[in-house]
């Protein structure tokens, strides 16, 4: 006589339709926040991602990398700065930026990730000149840019391979000067320029909330057209400008779904992907 764990047949039963919707994707996952430096955290979330390729996904990792940098200026004795969510990067900060993101943050993830043997492939926009940006401050000593435009040649290459890129948000200009340029905003460009099926920003917050200090706020769906509107009210400011930015960009290239979700959840991206566990916000257009 056979005895099957019902529980673990129903969790499988209830996640086939999720993976028959997914298998073959690009999925797009910006990592960043204050869970990168817990190393439990990045444990868990390098691991979702394996499991994720495992499945037939194929992911594509950008990474901020604010605290490790804000954690050197402070050693340097130089104060953090930002406007409107960006960072203000000098000509002394852009070489922290680039040394932090490219060289401890960017390796530190592609090693964890290799330890499981995952092909990972640490990448900034420099590479291949696959990111080339425009200066937002040309005028002033602020080496801060906007995405101009993405090769996506390097990229579909790695990942036709089963290599998952990891990717720094520093690149060049037609100059040759080194820029800074906000992760979400270099997510949603590269989910866009991939034609992603969905583009994953994990954050340091609940979603987008109504209330900032009531967590049953969050606005679970939205769409484009109510984006100015809570922008207008405040609901939509500081830091979340550049991440629904992002998202509306990756959906107006066609990307299907936008998901801004708490990264400092354990699991968060495997509970949005593959059950109904609402861990933030979905943007459609």
């Amino acid at each position: 006589m056979l005895f099957y764990d019902s529980d673990r047949i129903k969790i499988l039963k209830d996640i086939l339709p999720f993976l028959n919707e997914s298998s073959g994707s690009v999925f797009v996952i910006k990592y960043g926040g204050a869970a990168m430096k817990d190393l439990t955290f990045v444990e868990s979330f390098v691991q979702d991602v394996l499991l994720l390729r495992s499945l037939g996904i194929k992911p594509v990792i950008v990474h901020g990398g604010g605290p490790f940098i804000n954690d050197w200026l402070n050693k340097l004795d130089i104060v953090p700065k930002f406007h409107n969510g960006l960072r203000i990067t000098d000509s002394d900060t852009i070489k922290i930026v680039e040394m932090v993101l490219s060289g401890q943050v960017n390796k530190y993830l592609v090693s964890l990730f290799n330890k499981y043997d995952a092909l990972a492939v640490g990448l900034s926009g420099k590479d291949a000149n696959f990111i080339n940006c425009i200066p937002l401050f040309p005028e002033l000593n602020n080496f801060v840019a906007k995405v101009n435009t993405i090769d996506t040649s390097i990229l579909n290459l790695l990942v036709s391979h089963n290599y998952i890129p990891i990717i720094s948000s520093i690149a060049c200009s037609d100059q040759g000067y080194t820029y800074n340029i906000n992760a979400d905003s270099v997510a949603g460009a590269v989910a866009g320029a991939l034609k992603a099926d969905k583009l994953f920003l994990l954050t340091d917050t609940p979603g987008i909330m109504k209330d900032i200090n009531d967590i049953s706020s969050v606005i679970r769906f939205l769409s484009i057209d109510e984006i100015s509107n809570l922008k207008n009210n405040k609901i939509i400011n500081g830091g979340m400008i550049p991440k629904v930015d992002a998202c509306i960009c990756a959906l107006k290239e066609g990307v299907h779904k936008s998901y801004i979700i708490d990264g400092r959840l354990k699991h968060s991206l495997l509970y949005e992907i593959f059950t109904n566990t609402e861990t933030g916000t979905i943007l459609t257009y």
